[in-house]
């Protein structure tokens, strides 16, 4: 059992959270109790979450979609009353990292993915590793935009949208940004990419990487993005011995 502001704190510093200017509050978003024993894990702070939270008695939520997200409602009723009314009537502390959670050197999102595919990290093509959002590296030899595709399918356990750009060969160099960032497809492009791999698609994004000369592979926004609390969530285990258990609530999206 660890103080939750001691956790919360060694998060703090750990993501370099001050350092993100963001759509949301990253860090401690909704307190309870003051020591934490379990934390449970998960892509977005649904209900289905939260239940599971109740049902293992956990003592912290992590997160890497929280709540209070810019020009959303702020009046707390109907779903959001419910979510927050869990928490509180459980004692039960919600700590949230967005960007900071995409962006970290070694745990982040943009990590973990690269790490999945056997990317071999070059850096950031919009900031300091660690600090940047747009990944560039080298993929594995000998793979084809069908190939890039069946391989990243495998490793998710769900096929990605592929757009495959024409006269294209072997992939050679490639960038990701997990979640809802097809619009940096065209920086992607500048920077030298074969292949960009991102979490959702656009109408637009089709005709950008058709007309670019760039292959874009949608793999989901949740099946992308599961990756970085779970890293977070195991380092917390060996920094502070608390129990860690993720739960993947299921998202096709």
């Amino acid at each position: 059992m660890t103080n939750r502001d001691d956790l919360v704190a060694a998060c703090d510093r750990e993501l370099m959270a001050e350092r993100f200017k963001d759509y949301t509050i990253n860090g401690l978003q909704v307190e309870g109790r003051g020591n934490v024993r379990r934390v449970l894990s998960g892509v977005t702070a649904c209900q289905a979450l939260l239940d599971e939270a109740v049902a293992w008695q956990a003592d912290l939520v992590l997160v890497h979609h929280g709540f209070f997200w810019k020009n959303e409602p702020v009046a707390i009723t109907g779903m959001k009353r419910r979510r927050i009314r869990t928490l509180l009537a459980h004692d039960i502390s919600l700590l949230a990292y967005h960007l900071p959670l995409d962006a970290h050197a070694t745990l982040g999102n943009n990590a973990e993915l690269g790490r999945l595919l056997d990317f071999h990290v070059q850096g950031c093509a919009d900031g300091e590793l660690g600090e940047g959002l747009l990944w560039l590296g080298a993929a594995p030899e000998g793979l084809d935009a069908g190939g890039l595709a069946a391989h990243i399918g495998e490793r998710l356990g769900r096929e990605p949208l592929l757009v495959e750009a024409p006269g294209k060969g072997e992939i050679r160099r490639v960038a990701w940004c997990t979640g809802g960032a097809q619009d940096m497809i065209t920086a992607a492009w500048e920077a030298g990419a074969d292949a960009f791999i991102s979490g959702e698609i656009s109408e637009r994004t089709t005709h950008l990487a058709r007309e670019l000369g760039i292959h874009y592979l949608s793999a989901g926004h949740h099946a992308t993005e599961r990756y970085g609390v779970q890293a977070l969530g195991e380092w917390l285990v060996g920094e502070f011995g608390v129990e860690h258990r993720f739960v993947d609530i299921d998202n096709p999206a």
